[in-house]
């Protein structure tokens, strides 16, 4: 991370899953990266997107560990229900869609909420998982009620919450970002031999490689792995 000081910390939320892990590995081969510090069920019971008490008692264990120059939040699911990401209207379920939204969008903003006491004051990268179907502008194919509609809400809070924090973090870069469509148990069911694959190592390089070079604003950015723009 070249725009960032030697000695920096990290944090990795959601790193048991396949890109999460790839995000940890990437940041402690760093020689500049002094600590990396792994966030989920598994190295803090309890800690639960759904419960916004869990999130701020995280963000307190936490304390000791940072500032963090570098947030990497890999959190969020594809569909609750076992048959996957709804085709039609028929199939859209309110319990799974209020999940969803939940899960996808407001216990990320809860999380940032809640770890922005613990943020660098200098340069700051704040990166978020969304999806390219979180995209309004660019949805021609419908479907994935569910999971479009949680994405599309999260870029709307991460945006808002980016220029609120801009007012008391000049420094802090945050985005939405596509990792593409990675190889991992999450994806497996859905992807065709005709879709074009990354893997999660490549994913968190190109992502880590884009945040790095992108310059402090007030407002959040929609970006890929490949360091191109997406439109919201």
């Amino acid at each position: 991370m070249q725009s960032l000081a030697a000695g920096y910390r990290a944090l990795v939320i959601g790193a048991s899953g396949a890109i999460g892990r790839a995000f940890h590995d990437t940041l402690v081969a760093d020689p500049a990266c002094q600590a990396v510090v792994a966030l989920n069920r598994s190295t803090h019971a309890g800690f639960d997107l759904r419960e916004s008490g869990s999130l701020e008692q995280a963000a307190a264990v936490l304390a000791p560990h940072g500032p963090f120059s570098v947030v990497i939040d890999a959190t969020g699911v594809l569909s609750i229900d076992p048959s996957g990401p709804e085709k039609s209207l028929a199939a859209v379920r309110p319990a799974a869609l209020n999940d969803l939204v939940q899960i996808n969008a407001i216990g990320p903003l809860l999380l940032l909420r809640a770890l922005t006491p613990y943020l660098a004051r200098e340069r700051c990268l704040y990166g978020k998982l969304s999806a390219r179907v979180g995209s309004i502008s660019d949805n021609r194919l419908g479907g994935w009620y569910g999971y479009r509609a949680s994405k599309a809400a999260l870029n709307m809070l991460l945006q808002t919450a980016a220029i609120e924090l801009h007012r008391r973090l000049p420094n802090l870069v945050v985005a939405a970002m596509q990792p593409g469509t990675v190889v991992s148990p999450l994806s497996h069911r859905f992807v065709s031999a005709a879709t074009a694959t990354v893997s999660a190592a490549e994913a968190a390089t190109g992502l880590l490689k884009t945040l790095d070079q992108l310059p402090a604003r007030s407002g959040a950015y929609f970006v890929d792995y490949r360091g191109e723009s997406i439109p919201w």
